[in-house]
């Protein structure tokens, strides 16, 4: 019997629409996974079986009567819990926020729902998306779905584990400093940070208002492709939102890489810290030399004040966003996310103010002297092996502070600039867990990432562990 919560979203869409499976069926298979998956990973802070079932079963009449919602009708997902979902309680990971229930749906929630997606639930998160790990003391630690003494990453931690187990098949999440691809590495599945602008941020939680992004998680490239299609696009409510035209995201996974050119960065700052990183991305090179792509090493920007520019516009807008709730609420915050969300206050407002002036120049250099010698950058997407638990929460020390340091050393320079990153997996390490490649383009060049990550997949195929 076909085990229905691990087909692809693209397959479990195409057998709803041709009457294979009952949306009831399909559900009910990630509701059963979704608890295993909860068990394993507490990858979740909410699973709402009857709400599910009740929305599974009104999704199989409404397509008995002839009124098909979309591409995604009846096709179950989740998401990070930092969106407004209509009356619903909203915690932003945090029992700060414990009573928010805006009786509004976030965008991007709205528009998976008019293609017909049903949503089982709410998952984990870092507390105020303040952190990459998955450690989370509110509600406990989010685990990896490969192996549970591993971390899950973050913030996006139950989004990374819950696709990645199989509960559901695709997930949105948020990315401020890498918060979408490191879960999707950590977890092997893929994930996309787009560009600043190209998916609308309204009924989302903010964090840093001037690098937010939200981006999807997916475990195949075809996958990813589908939900952002749907999810991508201007709405007039985020100012910030691009009014571009979002190109054929699906048509792209098929194109191959044949005379695409892909940069190699000479320069420490991306360099693997782990050998098996490193072969790793060795290997995906010969990948793409091997479909006919052109692979050669450039020279990059300073890319190492980057993220020390990316860290005082988050840390400063962050403080900005939480010092009401400082002050009335302090004892709800846990000890470490307290300090976290206070760090702006050590930032002087001059040294912010000139961050965001420098976005723009630094941006068109990058741009001007990158791209006009590669169409993709290829680097890590974590510099060092997926790290455990134990040696990334609190008392582990100077060596947590240097892991935590390495998991957004690759990721953080590129929520600075905007630009699109995806994380693909290429490999895999002594532990049994996942290597990924970070994929890294032009300003909305979503679909030259897609087009690349693609046959790196085809090279390495996402595997979903099933749950015990």
């Amino acid at each position: 019997m076909t085990d229905l919560a691990s087909l692809s979203l693209e397959r479990v869409a195409a057998g709803l629409r041709c009457g294979e499976f009952s949306s009831l069926e399909v559900t009910r298979a990630a509701l059963a996974r979704a608890d295993r998956a909860q068990q394993r990973s507490n990858c979740f802070l909410v699973i709402e079986h009857e709400p599910a079932l009740a929305a599974a079963a009104a999704a199989d009449a409404a397509r008995a009567a002839g009124r098909a919602l979309g591409p995604l009708h009846g096709v179950p997902l989740a998401h990070k819990d930092m969106f407004a979902r209509a009356g619903k309680v909203v915690r932003y990971g945090s029992r700060v926020r414990a009573d928010h229930a805006p009786a509004a749906r976030a965008v991007v929630l709205e528009r998976l729902a008019q293609a017909g997606a049903l949503d089982i639930g709410a998952l984990a998160m870092a507390e105020f998306a303040l952190g990459a790990t998955g450690h989370n003391a509110a509600f406990g630690d989010c685990r990896n779905a490969h192996d549970p003494a591993f971390i899950a990453g973050g913030s996006s931690s139950g989004s990374g584990a819950a696709v990645a187990l199989g509960a559901v098949y695709a997930s949105i999440g948020s990315d401020t400093g890498g918060s979408v691809r490191i879960p999707a590495a950590a977890n092997g599945c893929v994930g996309l940070k787009p560009t600043y602008g190209l998916l609308p941020r309204t009924g989302s939680m903010p964090l840093t208002p001037s690098i937010d992004v939200l981006g999807p998680i997916a475990r195949s490239v075809r996958d990813l492709a589908i939900v952002l299609q749907i999810v991508a696009g201007h709405d007039d409510d985020d100012r910030q939102s691009s009014r571009r035209t979002p190109p054929d995201y699906l048509a792209a996974t098929t194109r191959g890489v044949r005379g695409l050119r892909i940069g190699i960065p000479r320069t420490e700052f991306f360099a693997a810290d782990s050998r098996a990183v490193g072969d790793a991305l060795l290997h995906a090179r010969r990948v793409f030399e091997d479909a006919g792509a052109v692979c050669g090493e450039i020279e990059l920007p300073p890319v190492a004040p980057l993220a020390e520019l990316s860290r005082a516009i988050v840390y400063s807008e962050a403080t900005g966003l939480h010092a009401p709730w400082l002050r009335e609420h302090a004892e709800r915050y846990t000890p470490q996310v307290r300090v976290r969300a206070s760090t702006g206050l050590a930032i002087p407002a001059p040294i912010y103010f000139e961050a965001l002036q420098l976005r723009a120049p630094l941006l068109q250099q990058f741009v001007t002297s990158v791209f006009a010698r590669c169409d993709v950058l290829l680097t890590p997407l974590l510099p060092i092996e997926v790290p455990r638990r134990d040696e990334t929460d609190v008392g582990g020390g100077a060596r947590m502070w240097e892991l935590l340091a390495k998991l957004v050393r690759c990721t953080a320079p590129f929520n600075f600039l905007g630009l699109p990153a995806l994380a693909v997996p290429v490999g895999q390490d002594g532990n049994g867990l996942p290597i990924a490649a970070q994929l890294v383009g032009r300003p909305f060049a979503e679909d030259r990432l897609l087009q690349a990550a693609a046959v790196q997949e085809a090279a390495w195929p996402a595997r979903v562990p099933v749950a015990p």
